[in-house]
């Protein structure tokens, strides 16, 4: 709710008349942080608790509702829209009285939010998209869960601002991090005839499927390969004008790695770069750690940023690099000043969901 509201204050729009407010579309996602809640629920349903089914709130199903984050922004700004729901965890959307819909994308859910909203809007279904995501697990079950599925870091304990470490050779494992990015997405039509700020142009969005593993990538990192060539497909550019990829690199041994091997496959393949060391790519993970779902959202504000500012985002505690193989620019340890036109915004996702979205820097009609 709070990220929705700056979004739509400094876009400048507050629609007023039905029509605005009938093609203005929310398209996001929540994993709202109900464990305890949840928790207590079932205690009043087992028999020997005292407190009884009575005491299940009656609020209880919808606070469980994903769909239900979407819908109270709908409603605190007059949206006219309908509401779509999905589990939890899960993307959900709203939009102007349209189908019901629900996607499960776990740790890419963010990506998949803009990148739908995009195409929302390139088939006319709306001229005003508020696209994002946000995550609230810092849960000892949320820790508990993926501690046992071996995700977690464990071996900086004693140093925890230094756990967070993409692409270093001691990365263990990602941290839970909790937040939220919403971004106003815009018709260009629109955006010029109302006069709006224009951070930069969603150029292209690519997704595809591992079918590998239910946690794991390949070692070759294929599907992140497909997914960033079919953003770059669709933006109509070669990998050769990528000046900066925002990883989705969470800190993880192999899931590192694999991503670092697409990229270079991408990034040093037909029209690609001639040098590994002309690929920019860096992961803000070590920065905000993992935020699950809300990751892909906050990454392409990031993204966003960087080309607004002309600013290479670093990666945080990359002090020692691995290999042969991890031999391009990942921005260690301090944000680089360079030309950024072009960005890809990687994010991948449990069970092999994979999204790449690709913003360009908006130079007028």
């Amino acid at each position: 709710m709070a990220a929705s509201s700056e979004a739509l204050d400094d876009a400048g729009w507050h629609p007023k008349t039905d029509q605005e407010q009938e093609m203005t579309v929310t398209h996001t996602s929540a994993n709202v942080k109900e464990h305890d809640s949840a928790e207590l629920e079932v205690r009043a349903e087992e028999p020997d608790r005292t407190q009884g089914p009575k005491k299940v709130s009656p609020f209880f199903v919808p606070k469980l509702l994903i769909n239900l984050a979407a819908g109270h922004i709908a409603m605190k700004y007059g949206f006219k829209v309908g509401i779509l729901s999905s589990p939890p965890m899960l993307l959900r959307l709203i939009t102007a009285q349209g189908p019901l819909h629900a996607a499960t994308t776990a740790c890419t859910t963010g990506a998949h939010s803009i990148g739908d909203a995009s195409r929302f809007i390139a088939f006319g279904d709306a001229d005003v998209m508020v696209a994002g995501a946000s995550e609230s697990c810092i849960h000892p079950l949320a820790f508990v869960g993926f501690e046992r599925s071996r995700s977690l870091t464990t071996s900086f304990n004693h140093a925890p601002e230094q756990a967070s470490r993409p692409f270093d050779a001691a990365r263990d494992g990602f941290v839970i991090g909790e937040g939220a990015a919403v971004l106003v997405l815009e018709s260009l039509p629109h955006a010029l005839a109302r006069g709006a700020h224009i951070y930069a142009e969603v150029a292209g969005y690519g997704t595809s499927s591992d079918a590998h593993h239910m946690t794991a990538p390949p070692l070759d990192g294929n599907g992140a390969f497909r997914a960033m060539r079919l953003a770059l497909k669709n933006a109509s550019l070669p990998p050769a004008s990528v000046d900066y990829i925002n990883a989705h690199a969470t800190s993880t041994p192999l899931g590192d790695l694999a991503e670092n091997c697409a990229i270079k496959a991408l990034m040093l393949g037909e029209r690609g770069k001639e040098h590994a060391e002309d690929v920019n790519v860096s992961s803000t993970k070590g920065a905000v750690g993992h935020l699950l779902g809300a990751a892909g959202a906050v990454e392409a504000l990031f993204s966003v940023l960087a080309v607004r500012d002309g600013i290479l985002p670093p990666t945080l505690n990359l002090t020692d690099l691995e290999g042969s193989e991890f031999n391009c620019n990942y921005v260690a340890l301090e944000a680089q000043k360079r030309k950024v036109d072009v960005v890809l915004s990687n994010s991948f996702g449990f069970g092999g969901t994979n999204a790449t979205l690709c913003f360009r820097l908006y130079r007028g009609t």
